[in-house]
Order: structure tokens, then sequence, then C-alpha cells
């Protein structure tokens, strides 16, 4: 067994009572391992019984050597975007079809986790995406995404005005239903629906998409990783727009307020078995036969 994976933390399906039987026989599986354990507290409330040590994300992200997590790509974003200032390893277990990120199956669990503590397994690392919001020239809100950052209309059936800046060089005035702002990671996400390229996941590179432009003309754009990215949201009054982080964090926008996105200071890791294929999940995610 691996040293460094002397003590690992387990995040749950956030809300999902269902999760319990994956997390039991994970559990009975690093406690046969001599791993020892902590359960996020969240994960706790609805998994009764345990018997394990329950801990804050903040304290696993200190105290653990690597997270599991056992749930879908949206749980494993949820703890990418909490854990990511702690340089804490995350391994994916998938609860329901193969995942981008969470790419062991619940079948293969055991197996592949054997291979991985006896340290045979691939890393990489993935950069988030650091959003603030300013509103006349005060931060009023700030968030990561390990995805992408979407400034979009909200409750109307109108279009959305924008106008977008790459490094403080003006790029576009938009008539929209918004604009997705997507790292290599989020590109086979929103950005992939709104028309995007797929990106390999190590390329230093955003993807700016459009959702709906009222122009035709108005395509993806791919810039490089680095730039400070900023939206300016037009119009008067309310304008009826959130700008949204991995779908899960929504923060309301009013005209005049400025969204600017940026590479995050800190990088999430991400553990796969040593026989991940990025190319291979493509394929079947999909379809392509």
């Amino acid at each position: 067994m691996a040293d460094t994976f002397g003590r690992v933390g387990i995040i749950g399906k956030y809300g999902d009572p269902n999760v319990g039987a994956s997390l039991q026989v994970l559990a009975d599986y690093l406690a046969s391992s001599q791993i020892e354990t902590l359960l996020d507290e969240a994960t706790a409330e609805v998994w009764s019984g345990h018997g394990l040590t329950v801990a804050s994300r903040e304290d696993i992200g200190r105290q653990c050597d690597a997270v599991i997590v056992v749930g879908g790509d949206g749980t494993l974003l949820n703890a990418a975007r909490s854990l990511a200032p702690f340089d804490i390893a995350l391994i994916g277990i998938n609860q329901g079809r193969l995942g981008f990120l969470t790419d062991i199956s619940p079948g293969e669990m055991e197996q592949k986790l054997d291979e991985i503590f006896a340290g045979q397994y691939s890393e990489d690392e993935r950069f988030l995406l650091h959003c603030t919001v300013l509103r006349d020239g005060e931060h009023i809100n700030e968030s990561v995404a390990l995805n992408d950052v979407v400034v979009h209309k909200w409750d109307v059936a109108r279009m959305l005005e924008t106008e977008t800046y790459v490094n403080g060089h003006f790029l576009n005035h938009l008539h929209s239903d918004g604009l997705i702002v997507s790292t290599p990671t989020g590109s086979t996400a929103y950005a992939l629906s709104g028309g995007g390229p797929i990106l390999q996941p190590c390329l230093n590179a955003v993807v700016l998409v459009p959702i709906c432009p009222h122009t035709m003309s108005n395509r993806p754009i791919v810039v490089d990783g680095g730039n400070l990215i900023e939206i300016v949201v037009r119009g008067s009054g309310h304008a009826h727009a959130q700008v949204t982080c991995d779908g899960q964090i929504n923060f309301g926008l009013m005209a005049g307020d400025r969204v600017r996105v940026r590479k995050a200071e800190h990088k999430v890791r991400l553990i796969h078995p040593v026989d991940h294929d990025h190319f291979h999940i493509l394929r079947n995610k999909l379809n392509w036969g």
C-alpha cells in the first residue's frame, strides 16, 4: 500500500440517500486496506450508521492525502471547487453512466483502487476559472468554476446585451441568450451544447461560446488561458441576467455590472486509472462509434 494514501476523505453525491450502498462498500474496502477514512459532513447527513469519523470539507482538505468522490461529474465539480486550495488529489467513482471526470465504475472500484494505492495511476492537473462581479467599481461577488462561467438571461424572453473584452481589448457587442466562458474541462459540457469546440484537457486555453446569438456570424472563439475576460452587461435598469458557475452557483446581475473571469490561483489534481484514455471516454459519451 502506497504511503502517500494513508488517510483518505470520502464525499458522496449531495442529498442522495441511495449512494449509501456504494459508500458502504468503499468504506469496508478502505478499512480492510488499513486506510484511515474521514467522511464529509454533508454526506454523513444522508448516510446513517456509517461509523466513520465525520469532518468538514476544510478539515478533509487539510488532513487527507486524497479524496474519493462517489457520485457524478456534478459531485466532483463541487468537491473540486472547495478542495482546490489544499492541493489534494481527487478520485472519481461514478454512480451512473461513465463520466468525463468520475471515470471509475462501481463494479471495478476495488480493482482500480488497488492499482491506484499501489502507485499505478495517471494524474493530470486542470485549471479553474476565478469569477468576480463588479458593480459601480465595487467587488460584490466572487466564485470559482472548473467547467465554466456563464453570463445568461434570466426569467425573460428577450435577448441579453453584453460587451466582451479580452485583456482590455474590445472583442464584440453581443445580442444573445448569454455567453459561456469555458475551461478545456468544461468544453464537453454546456459549451459543447452551444456549438463550441472540444479542447484537450491539458491545453492552456479558454473558449468563449455565445448562446443563441442574434447575429449568426458570432462564433465560438478560443483564446489563451492567461487572458483576462471581461463581460459587461448593457441595457437599462434591471438586466434580468445571472452569472452561473459550473451550473451550481448563481448570482443576479444588473445593467452596468462587469463580470471578470481569469484563471484561478489553484489547480485541481485528478487521479485516473493507469489505463485512462480521454478519447475513449469521448467516443463512449458522444456515441462516435
